[in-house]
């Protein structure tokens, strides 16, 4: 059985690469049909998972290995990070300097975010399972495809629980009932998940309850900033050097330590700036802005990438969802307040837009090849278990940048765009208020407390905010529901249910994702006629 295995499958064994291709660019037009049609990009790792199942079971000697868990596991890496990278990383950057009328920097902007992708999900690995981004906190659709593939090896009561709920899930899905976010409710941290259903709610309903428009204040953008801000302290203060080792530290063995999560994140960042220097010189912006405002440029690009990332990374841990859109969008405002020009601002928001999909991504998979590898009972198995997801969505990646490379004229020909480009666009455009940043500034301090508050682990200020961003507020209250079925239920069966749960819960997730993309893709068949 998969399980005895005492050697992990490589990404580059000939039968694994040949259907890695085949999935990768499977998940690149996804990706882009999707995000320029529907304006988002599904998580496609439990679609992977399925593929990968479905095709083991086809009648051939030659497809039998790929049963084994830990090859479905590369199989759905890879899809994932052609999805993600091709789509969020690479396409939606790309659209931003062209529909501002200079496609000249379009060029120069494929390879910042190219590059700038790899950067993002290479930081992850060097720094997931480190107490920031442990391995055991619930990185939702992660847990979602672990048990989608466990599920499928064991068969029995587990599989059924899980068919049963993503026959559920596919239904209510199509009728408009968010059971993604159910499912995710009935994983993610309790007290966080909370936190960004009201976020959800008082967004959507905020002209009702307060009688204005919330985001026309910059309440999220300033919250999201100011817990932002917190949440960079409180990565230092976890980072820091100790003086003397804590003697009650828990019983949980991290695979990565201290020093690496500071050397990783010190590592990134350093990468990002380079590369900024490279997008920037690439573009000529050396022509346009004074040589302080240049240095400037760049140098605040990389903070922009690094602090996306990791505000991201921890949205998608504890909820399952990261505001990439988002951030790049407040990031685009303090550009804008700073004076860079037009174009420099266009690919300081692309190169920003291009970071957090691929680190959440890969968070998310490698969360999955955790819990199959045995949630670290073997730190060597797992590290190189890890050490193959990585090569997989790196190749995920170069796959979604070759189509993209070759297919964005065509779509941008067909005035097919992400819709987020346009409202970067027609942000640059506009030009900021200078009252914004009052707005900004007033609505920085509450963000800041509730990040404190919460604490570094739960992330309540992060989630919030993110909330506050989305106009979803059926979403919203679905969350708060989802939550209380789910406390009353462990109150009323005890723990002893949350196993089971997390089942069902998967199979909502994979439910509603297949739902939604059949949906999608159909409409966009359509569009196409």
């Amino acid at each position: 059985m998969s399980e005895a295995v005492k050697e992990h499958p490589k990404w580059n064994e000939p039968l694994i690469l040949v259907a890695s291709i085949a999935v990768g660019i499977l998940g690149t037009i996804i990706g882009l049909e999707l995000l320029t049609r529907v304006g988002i990009t599904p998580n496609t790792s439990v679609i992977g998972a399925i593929l990968a199942i479905l095709v083991s079971r086809i009648p051939l000697a030659a497809l039998r290995k790929l049963r084994d868990i830990h090859r479905q596991n590369l199989l759905q890496t890879v899809i994932s990070a052609a999805t993600f990278g091709g789509a969020n990383g690479i396409l939606l950057p790309i659209g931003i300097p062209w529909l501002l009328g200079r496609p000249d920097l379009v060029i120069p902007m494929f390879i910042g975010a190219t590059i700038a992708v790899i950067v993002d999900m290479t930081t992850i690995y060097w720094i997931f399972d480190t107490k920031l981004y442990a391995a055991r906190n619930p990185w939702p659709p992660g847990i979602a495809t672990a048990e989608a593939i466990k599920a499928a090896a064991a068969g029995g009561k587990r599989a059924m629980l899980l068919v049963y709920g993503g026959i559920a899930a596919f239904v209510l899905t199509y009728f408009k009932v968010p059971m993604d976010v159910v499912g995710i409710s009935w994983i993610a941290n309790v007290v966080a998940i909370v936190m960004f259903g009201i976020g959800l709610i008082l967004r959507g309903y905020s002209i009702q309850l307060f009688g204005l428009d919330i985001n026309k204040f910059y309440v999220p953008h300033g919250i999201m900033i100011g817990a932002g801000i917190a949440a960079l302290l409180q990565v230092y203060f976890i980072v820091r050097p100790k003086r003397k080792a804590a003697t009650t530290e828990e019983a949980y063995a991290y695979t990565r330590t201290d020093r690496d999560l500071t050397f990783g994140l010190g590592k990134g960042f350093g990468i990002y700036v380079v590369v900024a220097l490279a997008l920037a010189a690439l573009a000529g912006l050396y022509s346009e802005m004074p040589p302080a405002m240049f240095i400037a440029w760049f140098v605040f690009a990389a903070v922009g990438a690094i602090v996306t990332a990791i505000i991201c990374g921890l949205s998608a841990m504890h909820a399952g969802w990261f505001p990439a859109f988002a951030t790049a969008l407040i990031f685009l405002v303090l550009a804008m307040i700073a004076g860079f020009p037009p174009a420099a601002s266009a690919l300081f928001v692309g190169y920003v837009a291009a970071t957090g999909p691929a680190f959440a991504d890969l968070g998310y998979d490698l969360k999955t090849g955790w819990l199959l590898r045995g949630e670290g009972k073997d730190p060597e198995f797992e590290k190189e278990g890890r050490r193959q997801q990585y090569f997989a969505e790196l190749l995920g990646i170069v796959i979604g940048a070759a189509f993209v490379l070759g297919l964005y004229r065509t779509y941008f020909g067909l005035n097919l765009f992400p819709p987020v480009d346009r409202v970067y666009v027609a942000t640059i455009k506009a030009g900021v208020d200078p009252t914004v940043l009052n707005w900004i500034l007033i609505w920085t301090v509450p963000g800041f407390i509730v990040q404190i508050v919460g604490g570094p682990a739960r992330q309540v200020g992060i989630l919030f905010a993110t909330g506050l961003l989305i106009v979803n507020p059926i979403a919203g209250i679905t969350c708060l529901v989802a939550v209380a079925i789910r406390l009353a239920l462990f109150k009323i069966y005890g723990t002893k249910l949350q196993d089971p749960m997390y089942v069902a819960a998967a199979g909502f997730i994979a439910g509603s994702a297949l739902s939604s993309f059949t949906t999608a893709t159909m409409a966009a068949a359509v569009q196409k006629r």
